[in-house]
């Protein structure tokens, strides 16, 4: 598993040149509607085992959760199931609007 901090995954989105990773958001439907990265998909946590074949096991998909412990065990549960691009965005949203969109909300 990779882990990406929020400078890292804004450049790597802002890269014309890489393919876009998969961005899983791991987090509740009120928690997405406050604020998210833009692109990411909602799969809640609690859901994933039953979801997990609307994944692509061989895309790039980047987990993110509020802070980053949601979303690494999400990800350290989708490497056990063969997924081998797996990424964690430390720091979650929080990071991201401290660091890279200063107009998003936080909570």
């Amino acid at each position: 598993m990779q882990h990406l901090t929020a400078l890292e995954l804004a450049d790597w989105l802002a890269d014309e040149a890489r393919p876009s990773p998969f961005l899983l958001d791991v987090r509740e439907p009120w928690e997405f509607e406050t604020c998210r990265i833009a692109g990411s998909t909602l799969i809640p946590m609690h859901t994933i085992p039953a979801r997990i074949d609307d994944l692509d096991e061989d895309a790039a998909i980047v987990c993110i959760c509020h802070h980053g412990a949601r979303s690494l065990q999400v990800a350290a549960f989708l490497e056990r199931h063969g997924f081998g691009k797996v990424s964690n965005l430390t720091g979650g949203v929080h990071a991201w609007a401290v660091q890279v969109d200063h107009a998003m909300p936080k909570y």
